[in-house]
C-alpha cells in the first residue's frame, strides 16, 4: 500500500451517501455500521459518520474567475478516467459544475469538474496535463 489519504465526514443520510459514492459515483463499499460507512474512492478511504445537519460559514470562493466552492475534497484521475467519470456523471441527473481548465498554459494545468454528493458536499475531479506538477508552486 503506497501512501493513501483518509478524510472523515459529517453526512445527512448515511443511505443516501453510500448509494451515491457506490451506485453513481462507482466507488467501493468498505467497512460499515449503523451510524458510519468507509467509502473506497480510488483508492482512499472517506468515512461519513451520520451527523445531521451542519453550516459552514464560507462556502465560496474565485479562482481564475469562476466561483468554487470553499469545502471541497476529490480526486486526481488520468484523463481518460476522468473523461469517462464527467460522462458518466454528466448524463445522470445530478447538481453537476461544469468542466472547466485551471492554470491553462501554467505549471499545474487540470481539468476539473465537481459533482454534489446527498450531504451537500462538493466532490472534486481532476486531471492535470502533466502528472508531476500537481504540487507545483
Amino acid at each position: 500500500m503506497d501512501n493513501l489519504f483518509h478524510l472523515s465526514l459529517p453526512c445527512i443520510n448515511l443511505v443516501e451517501t453510500k448509494m451515491f459514492y457506490v451506485d453513481t459515483v462507482g466507488a467501493t463499499l468498505g467497512r460499515y455500521s449503523n451510524n458510519w460507512v468507509d467509502i473506497n474512492l480510488f483508492g482512499h478511504q472517506i468515512t461519513f459518520t451520520q451527523a445531521g445537519k451542519f453550516n459552514f460559514n464560507c462556502p465560496n470562493y474565485v479562482f481564475e474567475g469562476k466561483t468554487l466552492p470553499s469545502f471541497h475534497f476529490g480526486i486526481i484521475l488520468n484523463v481518460d478516467k476522468w473523461g469517462a467519470m464527467y460522462s458518466k456523471l454528466n448524463g445522470l441527473n445530478l447538481d453537476l459544475v461544469t468542466q472547466a481548465t485551471f492554470l491553462k498554459n501554467k505549471s499545474g494545468e487540470h481539468l476539473s469538474f465537481f459533482v454534489k454528493d446527498p450531504n451537500g458536499y462538493m466532490l472534486e475531479f481532476k486531471s492535470f496535463k502533466e502528472p508531476k506538477h500537481v504540487f507545483d508552486l
